[in-house]
């Protein structure tokens, strides 16, 4: 396993353990009010599992969804960006998705999970870890990319299942709206699906709201989309 830079930070929200890739991992589990519901993994942004990515799993279980946000540094938390680079750079892609997998594995084999497939939501690096878990995993059947940062080359799409809707900042000079085509593009070659990838005059990270680039309004707009799509797709 990939030795993961330790942090100055404070420990990632966690209240739930589970086997993943040969061994323990941690993770932050919300359940909604029902107890029960269809499940989504999401996936957290180069940060770490913060504040803002628990409270988005909390926000799903109140739509009704049970969400899984698994902890892919192992409890640390970035709070400067160089420092955010050097952990998502520690974490191999490919070590990144086998943990992902191993979160499905273990949501879909909760009792209070009602759906037969998953949902994923990610957003920065954790938009890009939706693609690749989703273009791997035929058990995510409905992916939602929020500004999602591809590393490195292209996943292979082929084996694609799920349907995509994908958010982007019109501002993000991260993530040049000819590389988001290009995207859309390859998904849809390669897998058959068509991506609905939404524009927002918004800059990157922008649903974030404990960060300066933060965009209300284009926020709830992408959060209106999000829900009955996952709904829709999942039950």
């Amino acid at each position: 396993m990939t030795e993961l830079p330790k942090s100055t930070g404070a420990p990632a929200h966690q209240n739930v353990t589970f086997p993943s890739g040969g061994t323990t991992a941690h993770g932050y589990l919300a359940l909604p009010p029902s107890g029960r519901g269809p499940g989504v993994i999401v996936i957290q942004e180069w940060w770490g599992l913060t504040d803002h990515i628990a409270d988005v799993a909390d926000r799903l279980a109140r739509e009704g969804f049970v969400a899984l946000a698994p902890d892919l540094y192992g409890g640390n938390v970035a709070h400067e960006s160089q420092e955010a680079l050097r952990m998502m750079q520690a974490l191999p892609v490919a070590r990144g998705v086998e943990l992902l997998s191993g979160a499905v594995d273990h949501l879909l084999s909760l009792p209070e999970v009602t759906s037969d497939t998953v949902g994923a939501v990610g957003f920065c690096m954790g938009g890009g870890f939706v693609l690749y878990l989703a273009a791997a995993d035929p058990r995510v059947s409905a992916a939602v990319p929020f500004y999602g940062v591809i590393q490195g080359e292209l996943p292979d799409f082929s084996g694609l299942k799920a349907q995509v809707l994908g958010h982007f900042g019109e501002l993000d000079q991260s993530i040049p709206a000819e590389s988001v085509d290009q995207l859309a593009d390859a998904i849809r070659e390669q897998s058959g699906i068509t991506p609905d990838f939404r524009r927002y005059p918004a800059d990157h990270a922008f649903f974030n709201d404990g960060r300066p680039v933060h965009d209300a309004e284009s926020a709830a707009r992408a959060w209106e989309r999000t829900v009955p799509f996952l709904h829709e797709q999942l039950g």
